[in-house]
């Protein structure tokens, strides 16, 4: 995570972004901080990198990179206001113990969209990453990459619209596996937004998890799907009040989180959350 020491709103690269809107910067600092504090209290690591002030977007920690078993594919930037962020991000992880780390040729913003489960990498593209990306990551990670259409502009990353609550594997979960007789057996739980997709990566996603928890329209204006599971507790914006009693009946423990300054930006819980898979 990176804290929103010099977050603020002076252009505006996505729809949620309004320069006219002011940041209240001290109420988005503690935001952060309940954030922080609250991982913590549930046994989770943080490790935080240093804000510059030159990048008032890498608050947005999701986006600098994609970590899978201890490999770091770094980010390729978008819009020239966030270039400068992805050398930060890198130095911080070779400087972290971390050795296989990538300079990616084409454009992704890392965990924005790419989604990661035990078998697959889900990969968003429409807005930002382009496809090319998609056979890059394949690559460096050896895992077969399902590529996924957004088509609404407000969801201009994969995790606005979707999150993996279980990756599924075998690996311990709140719920039960929702895709145990999806292609390749992955076992993933997911929650998404069916309006964010094009028709055919709906199809792709009602086959891969059947069973998948769907929002509607007003929980994922909310940011309810940028949002962060480590199997049993789901971390979600407190405002999509209609994903917690059905994440309750899947067996997660919703908690209900207030990032309303940094939504002001176009991020929530995930965004500012950078998921270190070390394997």
């Amino acid at each position: 995570m990176c804290p929103p020491t010099y977050f603020r709103v002076s252009y505006s690269i996505n729809p949620w972004m309004d320069p006219d809107k002011p940041v209240d910067l001290a109420l988005a600092h503690a935001q952060w901080e309940d954030l922080r504090d609250r991982y913590r209290a549930l046994g989770h690591t943080v490790e935080e990198l240093p804000a510059h002030p030159a990048f008032p977007d890498m608050v947005f920690a999701a986006n600098g990179a994609t970590v899978v078993d201890g490999r770091v594919l770094g980010a390729r930037f978008a819009f020239a206001e966030r270039y400068g962020e992805a050398a930060v991000h890198a130095e911080w992880y070779r400087g972290h113990g971390f050795d296989a780390v990538r300079e990616p040729r084409h454009v992704n913003e890392g965990e924005g969209d790419f989604a990661v489960t035990a078998s697959w990498l889900l990969a968003g593209r429409g807005f930002r990453s382009s496809p090319l990306s998609h056979a890059e990551a394949q690559e460096y990670f050896a895992r077969p990459v399902i590529g996924l259409d957004l088509v609404d502009p407000r969801y201009y990353h994969l995790d606005t619209a979707l999150c993996v609550l279980d990756p599924g594997g075998g690996e311990a979960g709140g719920g039960a596996p929702g895709g145990d007789g999806a292609p390749g057996g992955d076992g993933a739980e997911v929650m998404y937004f069916p309006g964010a997709f094009s028709a055919g990566s709906r199809a792709v996603l009602a086959r891969l998890f059947p069973d998948a928890l769907i929002a509607g329209p007003a929980d994922a204006a909310a940011f309810g799907l940028n949002a962060v599971s480590d199997g049993r507790h789901v971390l979600l914006p407190q405002a999509a009040v209609g994903l917690f009693e059905p994440l309750r009946e899947r067996g997660y423990e919703p908690i209900g989180m207030d990032l309303t300054e940094l939504l002001k930006g176009g991020g929530s819980v995930k965004c500012v959350t950078g998921e270190l898979r070390l394997g």
